[in-house]
């Protein structure tokens, strides 16, 4: 089963929220009274009509998608030049991205662990570092050993580097790993031999999200790579439809001699479905190989197939499929001769299921852990028994069970929170993870079955930030149609409920992704000022599972963004917050929630931030990351699909002449996942529509992409931006720029 390595459009878009006291709100000042430029760059408009099924829409600036266009640059680089004289000008800006400086690394964090053997990999971000450093240590008291540092490559040039994926031959010697620059996740994969510390020759490109499983032999391993562009390839064929090859350590080391293995168009024997990757799952003790088609790289059902591990070669590799994705399998490991699996099929909160694999029957497996009222997450293996992670709306706990089932006995855990992280292998007992909630930073602990006993590993040093003047409620909001939607408010505790205070909001609700409790160190620089964090936990998302999803998905989309709005309402009604000091924030899939907030309900919300998010609906499945999500949110090629996206689209729903909140967009100019025109084309339609005087701004980082990758710097210099619009917008007395003489 792979890593989280999803190239849906969300997955991975930073998230961030902030900081400040307000009394009353302000009028935006004139243009010239900052010492800005006068006045944004106006996008020329030039109308597209297309009818879609008797329905006519207009596009205004179909032209922006040729994102490469010199106009369209110029225009970019014009608004973002406004953006930034806007923002720097802020005089609390600065002092706010020192402060958040100082909380986001004031602790030393360590994180996606993995265990071979004794042998603990796992990556660390040092305070004040830029990027994540890969590191190895011999048991979990040995000492730390650096195997791989980002930053280091980015010497002489003007981009940075970002280490996307890694994984460990079964034998802990090599580590096979991706490199991308400037956030594009354009990955060149690289193995590293621990014996020497000296990375090998191998160099192969376009292997973006790819997933590594090594053989048993520990010496050569599968791995994901997309279509060589040509003149002829579409752009679509270089984010999907990537093929398995297989590579032995000493081959050619561009990969140029690997034979595929498995994917689309590789045998006419084996028919694979339409997909954005492909990839091959292995075991170090288990003699069968599995290969996945999976449409988004994700959690989401897979088609699965089977062949023995010595046969797996080339072209005609004996796969049989054993699972299509009407069966429900989401999360699967092979174990010996038994495969264990989750299912949504006939169970919305999942099941755990098990099949042989010398006659495998996916549908008709045994029953290990039946539905109930949690969700299950995850598991792993352990040599006691089958660990899994279960979901009950926002918080999550940990279970153990018996191979062949049985009663459930929870792990004892330190705090209520979000359980995740889960290592465990077949050749130990117990289980490492990790546990944080939205007000307890995160600890990395142990479970001893022994001794029934949770220990904390320290791997995570105590945090130097004091907690002990937060709180955390869960609480619901009442939707449209009567739904009760959770939401996770965090805030200083005795906060009096004044309707003072300045909030924000944020909200996802898609591909059943589940907002989970998360410390997020930075948003005490909110709270200390008196301000209140809120996540809303949405249909579309997955706290309630697959139902939960679905709820929130293609034509029923329009429930996510009126929970959202649910969320918001109830923070005034219950006196938190009061609509001018209400912000709403969405990233990628959630750009829908955020601009479908804006443009149905303007009056709630004094702030919207829209990060690398999704608006002109229509228009996504042109973009080459399109086709993977058509599943998620539809697709104009069917009449309902059309309805669909339009319903959703927030870039149609801009009205001209309307009174609109404040804005800021954000884009990256390397973004794989979301387009940057889909940003673009919604500040220009917003700049041109609006009539409250309240600024529409866009801000643009030429060298990021969606956010993964980014360095510390771009990460801080994003918030603060953020931060900084809010609090000006919210009327904070120390963001009010100084007006010149």
């Amino acid at each position: 089963m792979p890593q989280a390595r999803i190239r849906r459009i969300g997955a991975a878009a930073a998230v961030a929220v902030a900081a400040a006291f307000v009394t009353a709100i302000v009028a935006a000042l004139p243009l010239a009274s900052i010492g800005a430029p006068a006045a944004p760059p106006v996008a020329p408009v030039r109308p597209v009509v297309d009818d879609y099924y008797g329905t006519r829409v207009v596009d205004d600036y179909r032209y922006m998608e040729n994102i490469a266009d010199p106009e369209v640059q110029d225009w970019l680089k014009g608004q973002a030049q406004y953006a930034r004289a806007r923002l720097d000008a802020l005089p609390g800006r600065a002092p706010l991205l020192a402060r958040i400086h100082a909380l986001r690394n004031g602790d030393l964090r360590r994180f996606d662990l993995q265990r071979r053997g004794a042998r603990l990999f796992y990556q660390a971000v040092e305070p004040d570092a830029q990027l994540p450093k890969l590191y190895y240590r011999d048991g979990i008291d040995g000492a730390e050993h650096l195997l791989l540092d980002p930053g280091a490559l980015a010497q002489g040039t003007a981009t940075h580097y970002a280490l996307d994926y890694y994984s460990p031959s079964w034998d802990g010697r090599y580590v096979a790993y991706g490199i991308s620059a400037g956030g594009s996740e354009a990955s060149v994969l690289h193995v590293i031999d621990l014996a020497s510390g000296k990375a090998l020759a191998e160099a192969i490109d376009r292997t973006s999200d790819s997933v590594v499983s090594w053989r048993p032999d520990s010496r050569s391993f599968f791995y994901l790579r997309y279509p060589k562009a040509g003149p002829d390839t579409s752009p679509a064929e270089t984010e999907y439809n990537a093929r398995t090859c297989l590579h032995l350590l000493g081959a050619p080391a561009d990969g140029s001699a690997d034979p595929i293995v498995f994917g689309r168009g590789v045998s006419r024997r084996v028919e694979v479905p339409e997909g954005q990757g492909t990839y091959v799952i292995t075991a170090p003790d288990s003699g069968y190989a599995i290969a996945v088609a999976n449409r988004n790289m994700d959690d989401n059902p897979s088609t699965l197939y089977l062949a023995p591990l010595a046969q797996v070669r080339g072209s005609n590799t004996p796969w049989r499929r054993i699972a299509d994705v009407d069966d429900g399998v989401t999360a699967f490991r092979p174990h010996g001769s038994t495969l264990f699996f989750l299912s949504q099929k006939n169970a919305s909160r999942f099941r755990l299921l098990a099949t042989g694999l010398d006659h495998p029957d996916v549908r008709h497996a045994r029953v290990v852990v039946p539905e109930s009222a949690a969700v299950i997450t995850g598991f792993a293996i352990a040599k006691d028994g089958l660990y899994l992670s279960r979901r009950d709306g926002a918080l999550s706990r940990l279970a153990r069970v018996a191979p062949g089932g049985g009663p459930l006995a929870d792990v004892p855990l330190p705090f209520d929170g979000n359980v995740g992280g889960l290592v465990a292998g077949a050749d130990a007992p117990g289980a490492l993870f990790d546990v944080q909630g939205w007000v307890q930073p995160g600890r990395i602990v142990r479970f001893d079955p022994d001794r029934g006993a949770t220990t904390d590993t320290g791997l995570l040093p105590p945090s130097t930030i004091d907690t002990s003047n937060l709180e955390a409620e869960e609480v619901f909001a009442v939707s449209y149609d009567g739904t009760r939607v959770p939401l996770s408010i965090i805030h200083r505790k005795g906060l009096a409920l004044d309707g003072t205070h300045p909030t924000i909001l944020r909200g996802y609700g898609s591909y059943g992704l589940a907002l989970e409790p998360m410390f997020n160190a930075t948003g005490v620089a909110w709270i200390e000022r008196g301000g209140v964090l809120a996540t809303a936990h949405l249909r579309g998302g997955g706290e309630y599972g697959e139902d939960w999803h679905r709820a929130g998905q293609l034509l029923s989309k329009p429930n996510t963004i009126l929970d959202f709005i649910a969320c918001g309402q109830y923070l005034v009604d219950a006196l938190y917050t009061a609509p001018r000091l209400l912000a709403g924030l969405g990233g990628s899939a959630g750009g829908i929630t955020a601009g479908g907030a804006l443009t149905w309900r303007p009056d709630l919300f004094g702030v919207i931030l829209d990060l690398v998010g999704v608006s002109d609906n229509l228009r996504s499945e042109t973009e080459p990351n399109g086709p993977p999500n058509v599943p998620e949110f539809g697709s104009v090629k069917t009449e309902a699909g059309f309805h669909g996206l339009y319903a959703m689209s927030a870039y149609q729903h801009v009205r001209d002449g309307s009174s609109y909140p404040a804005v800021l967009f954000s884009t990256g100019a390397n973004d794989p996942r979301v387009a940057p025109w889909q940003m673009a084309k919604m500040t220009a339609r917003m700049q041109r529509a609006n009539a409250s005087g309240r600024p529409i701004l866009l801000r643009v980082d030429f060298d990021a992409g969606h956010g993964i990758g980014s360095s510390a710097a771009q990460r801080e210099a994003e918030l603060a931006d953020l931060w900084s619009f809010t609090l000006w917008q919210m009327g904070d007395p120390e963001f009010q720029p100084a007006p010149q003489p």
